[in-house]
């Protein structure tokens, strides 16, 4: 039986709240996701504070509230309603060529051909052509001009074919509204011309296709019915299909149905022009998590992604940061209009610029607008040059694996569990794990701020932290609180209040059986088996002389028994209150005498002094009892009373050694905590040879007391050496003097 729960309970609590953590961990439960996803942007607007890289050739072109006013009142050499003609994005595009940028991004999404607007644009050639001719004549000039895509909207086919490429400009938000990630890439599917235009006619549902071996079935939107078109196994169809068997001219008999393309973010096609890396062969390992770019000139960038190719965007450069140059569009429109006019006096602020055309207008469906971990409002065309960014100066978000963060779990979780267990009082343990939480997130900050790790919070902290500390400590409050009841309830009457309180700080308690070298103490209250005889024979012939009846005799006889007990008890309790207030066990009373022990169940190193010197006070005590019993019997005397206070001695003895410790008998019921031994023994038979009014101690106490005590060793008187009972050879005895100079 010990006196504590077993060790293993504890750490099984924390091992339970290790494995629920983690359970909760791998279930990804979409409250849990929301609150990191919160602590993240804590994190990216902390790091705005720290300077960081950032590339020096970004430059926003915006079209702002003042740019519709400056076009609609003819001030750019322009003059157009809110709907402007594709001429406007021309004329920006040979503008920016002109000042030489490096790339430019439209995330402007251009769904059809405007054929509706009356408007021509007259050529360097005298030729008139159509505003989106036009703009397709530019950005083929240019060469270097990017067009947005989404997967609800295709730029038409004029566009594609004269741009240098497209960028995906799809914004997907968490579930919360706000913008963190991006896609990398995706698969955009484009239709043969006359597909498309059989889909438009009979509205099919293009994006839906089911593409099966040698059919494509396609449902007419808003009915059950479908559509099949024959292919062969190179997914070709027939054109004759589609027109008949007479072909036009050039019309060949068969062509791809589709092509599959992959289409990387904006961004990322940007920062592919600044570092000449090469997107068509590109290392996609979704798998493992990461994206390898590389170049011609050997500049290779590595974008940690997720198994579905999203990464978390570095949120370093609002749309009002001074490293971004950002311009109204009117301002270059103007530029480009002053230039046909043959002015030289023009800047080239864009040269060799990552250029992103986008709005920035403030009227509905003007501007693409939401929150990011920095702003509850702000222009989401931020996301392009913010990628750009990360690629350029090649830092990314790296947020921990799920298998890595489920080790972060575990370490905490124990890490707490040892703070919580171990340090004592309890209110240590829990400033220990108070600090261990700051410096956690301290860290996690850190790592963010300077290196872009993002360390997990929600559940390292909350899960395996503060739910581990509050288990622990309710268990604690729950069975060891308990516990300690049951404890204070056992040795409350043995030992003092504050060796309770010792035992149940104490770690390593045992009260089961255990080998302890404790000093055990006999205190034998002389004269009482005299006094009971003598009381007796009083109380006899009392009841002889006086005639009392059965009954009268027998009360007499009963308070003369309460008389004696009074008596012996006085002398008991004096010599139980004394030991206690040294810290002893109160082992037992056996008739009038006093058994304690020092050594167990808390350790206690100078056991025997502390026996001694409780000895020494308690025949003090009695000697000044019997002082004040005698005095208070000269008093009685000189009233006449016949009858005294009995005056009563101690006999001591005390031995040292090595016995069994522990409680004999059942808690439930009747037990004793006690020692049992061959120096139990020894101490017992000291009591009986002591004589009255001595303190007789043993050969290993006396050692005790040389080395605890060197003083009170030299006062002791060595005694012939005692033969007793059980012991084959004579036994070193020392008495101990213990009277004052007015005893």
């Amino acid at each position: 039986m010990t006196s504590k729960p077993p060790r293993h309970a504890p750490v099984f609590v924390a091992v339970v709240v290790i494995v629920l953590v983690c359970g909760l961990r791998l279930w990804h439960l979409e409250f849990f996701e929301r609150l990191e996803r919160m602590t993240y942007d804590l994190r990216a607007k902390a790091a705005l504070d720290f300077p960081a890289p950032v590339a020096t050739n970004l430059a926003f072109v915006a079209i702002e509230d003042s740019s519709i006013k400056a076009v609609l009142n003819g001030d750019v050499g322009l003059h157009f309603g809110l709907l402007w003609p594709r001429e406007v994005y021309g004329r920006l595009v040979d503008e920016l060529s002109v000042e030489g940028t490096k790339a430019v991004g439209f995330d402007v999404l251009f769904g059809e051909l405007r054929p509706d607007q009356a408007v021509s644009v007259q050529m360097t050639d005298g030729q008139l052509v159509s505003p989106d001719e036009y703009f397709a004549w530019e950005m083929q000039h240019a060469s270097n001009v990017l067009i947005a895509i989404t997967p609800d909207i295709s730029p038409p086919e004029l566009f594609v074919t004269n741009a240098m490429g497209l960028g995906d400009v799809a914004t997907e938000k968490d579930p919360d509204g706000i913008l963190r990630r991006v896609k990398t890439f995706r698969v955009y599917r484009r239709w043969a011309p006359l597909i498309l235009e059989a889909a438009n006619q009979y509205d099919l549902d293009l994006a839906n296709a089911l593409v099966t071996p040698g059919k494509i079935i396609l449902r007419q939107i808003g009915a059950t019915n479908t559509v099949e078109i024959p292919i062969d196994a190179q997914t070709n169809y027939s054109s004759s299909d589609f027109v008949g068997d007479q072909l036009p001219p050039g019309m060949p008999p068969k062509a791809r149905a589709f092509t599959d393309e992959m289409v990387w973010h904006m961004g990322i096609v940007l920062a592919a022009q600044q570092l000449d890396l090469d997107l068509n062969k590109a290392q996609i390992d979704l798998p493992n998590g990461k994206i390898v770019l590389s170049g011609t000139n050997g500049v290779q960038r590595t974008i940690p992604v997720d198994r579905d190719g999203y990464f978390y965007v570095d949120w370093r450069l609002t749309p009002n940061d001074p490293r971004l140059l950002r311009a109204p569009i009117e301002k270059l429109l103007k530029q480009e209009y002053l230039r046909l006019k043959g002015s030289n006096v023009l800047s080239d602020d864009f040269r060799n610029k990552l250029v992103v055309v986008g709005s920035a207008a403030t009227g509905n469906n003007l501007a693409d607008r939401g929150a990011t971990p920095l702003e509850h409002d702000t222009l989401l065309v931020s996301k392009h040059w913010n990628v750009a960014n990360s690629i350029i100066v090649n830092q990314f978000i790296r947020r921990v694996s799920p298998a890595q963060e489920l080790l972060l779990i575990v370490f905490l979780g124990l890490l707490t569990a040892f703070f919580t267990l171990e340090f004592r009082p309890a209110i240590l343990g829990s400033a220990a794990v108070f600090l261990l939480v700051v410096a956690y997130i301290a860290i996690a900050f850190f790592a963010y701020i300077h290196f872009r790790w993002w360390l997990p919070l929600v559940f390292p902290v909350i899960g395996a932290v503060l739910v581990q500390h509050l288990g622990l400590v309710t268990w604690r409050a729950v069975f060891e609180e308990g516990e300690k009841r049951r404890i204070r309830s056992v040795f409350s009457k043995m030992v003092a209040p504050d060796i309770v309180t010792e035992m149940l700080r104490a770690e390593t308690l045992s009260l089961g059986g255990v080998r302890r070298e404790v000093t055990i103490f006999f205190a034998d209250v002389r004269g009482f088996t005299a006094l009971t005889d003598e009381v007796q024979e009083r109380a006899a012939k009392y009841v002889s002389e006086h005639h009392l009846d059965a009954a009268e005799a027998q009360a007499y006889l009963d308070e003369s028994a309460r008389e004696t007990l009074k008596t012996v008890n006085t002398y008991l309790t004096l010599v139980a209150d004394t030991v206690l207030a040294h810290g002893a066990v109160l082992d037992k009373y056996i008739g009038d005498c006093v058994m304690a022990f020092w050594g167990a169940p808390v350790a206690n190193p100078k056991h025997a002094i502390a026996c001694v010197r409780a000895a020494i006070e308690a025949q003090r005590g009695i000697y000044e009892l019997n002082q004040s019993r005698r005095t208070e019997n000269d008093q009685l005397q000189n009233t006449g009373q016949a009858s005294l206070l009995p005056i009563l001695a101690l006999g001591c003895g005390i031995n040292t050694g090595v016995v069994d410790v522990g409680v004999m008998g059942s808690l439930d019921r009747q037990f004793s905590y006690t020692t049992f031994g061959r120096e139990v023994n020894l101490a017992s038979r000291l009591e009986g040879v002591s004589g009255s009014a001595r303190i007789m101690i043993g050969e290993t106490t006396y050692r005790h007391l040389q080395r605890d005590d060197p003083a009170l060793a030299a006062t002791c008187i060595e005694q012939p050496p005692v033969k007793i009972k059980g012991f084959a050879d004579a036994v070193k005895v020392y008495e101990v003097p213990w009277q004052t100079k007015s005893s």
